[in-house]
């Protein structure tokens, strides 16, 4: 999906739902699509700010203007991502705010994300595990554990409204980078399905506009991912292959400064499939442990 045309509402606050406001920061790119979107959750008597974003000066500075006299009980992440989690800290000493959510998790990894790697800063004064609550008088948020694209990733569920915010894990603008060795593609798909399942009435997610179709939007992603699995396998009947010579046909049409991600995605596909005994590698090619047709077996 295109970015929209400018101008975007960078730190303007939008009222999304009578207990949902949500904050633009200013940091578009390839993969935060127009930036983080943190949302102001709540009432004025007890406030939750999910996903603070980046420790940007400017985007501080207009979450405070949007919270106003409100009361910050509590600073939320989805993720430690570096888009995400940084601005828990200053919002806290401004806020004197609790710090919950996913537990903390940093890895040291360049990855293609340059822009996203892990926030080593993040440090919550309370983990929130699958199905514990935070919330006040009028608003409770579940956690709901979606591990893949991080191992840590949380979506959170507003119970009162069916709405639920996903982070990253499921976006409508673009499917999400599972990246090794953190991101794990077995796990994403688990997760998938568990949103499948589920009777969320719609998404917020951290990056792109509001899902307003949640589950035809995931079991699309879904049969997305398994279509590239395919794709894989159908890639590796040519012969053995790194990722590096996979990845252009694959995808042919995308920018190739989006290959290194791209081609991490594909490593996730790869493990996965080598977990399930359908791929081996010697060094860096990888190849098909069995004819496709005497893998799928009979029927």
């Amino acid at each position: 999906m295109d970015a929209p045309t400018r101008p975007w509402p960078t730190g303007k606050v939008e009222m999304l739902e009578p207990l949902v406001r949500r904050v633009l920061a200013p940091n578009p790119s390839p993969f935060t699509y127009t930036g983080t979107q943190t949302y102001l959750i709540g009432t004025a008597d007890s406030l939750t700010v999910l996903d603070p974003g980046p420790n940007d000066p400017q985007h501080i500075e207009a979450l405070m203007a949007a919270i106003g006299d409100a009361r910050v009980a509590t600073i939320t992440c989805t993720h430690t991502h570096r888009d995400h989690s940084p601005a828990a800290a200053p919002l806290q000493r401004l806020t004197g705010a609790e710090i919950v959510g996913c537990a903390p998790l940093a890895l040291d990894t360049s990855g293609p994300r340059a822009d996203a790697p892990f926030d080593t800063t993040y440090a919550p004064d309370r983990v929130l595990r699958n199905g514990e609550t935070l919330g006040s008088e009028g608003w409770t948020l579940r956690a709901v554990a979606t591990p893949g694209h991080t191992s840590n990733h949380l979506c959170f569920a507003l119970e009162e409204t069916g709405a639920l915010f996903t982070g990253d894990h499921v976006m409508g603008w673009s499917t999400s980078v599972v990246s090794p060795p953190d991101g794990d593609m077995a796990a994403y798909m688990q997760s998938l399905q568990l949103l499948h399942d589920r009777e969320d009435r719609i998404y917020y997610p951290a990056h792109g506009p509001a899902v307003e179709k949640p589950r035809q939007l995931v079991r699309g992603m879904i049969g997305h991912r398994r279509q590239r699995e395919r794709q894989i396998l159908r890639q590796l009947e040519k012969g053995p292959q790194a990722i590096p010579e996979m990845v252009p046909d694959m995808y042919k049409g995308t920018d190739p400064g989006l290959y290194p991600a791209a081609g991490m995605s594909v490593m996730a596909h790869l493990i996965d499939l080598e977990q399930r005994g359908r791929v081996g590698r010697d060094g860096e090619a990888w190849r098909l442990t069995a004819p496709l047709e005497a893998a799928a077996g009979p029927g």
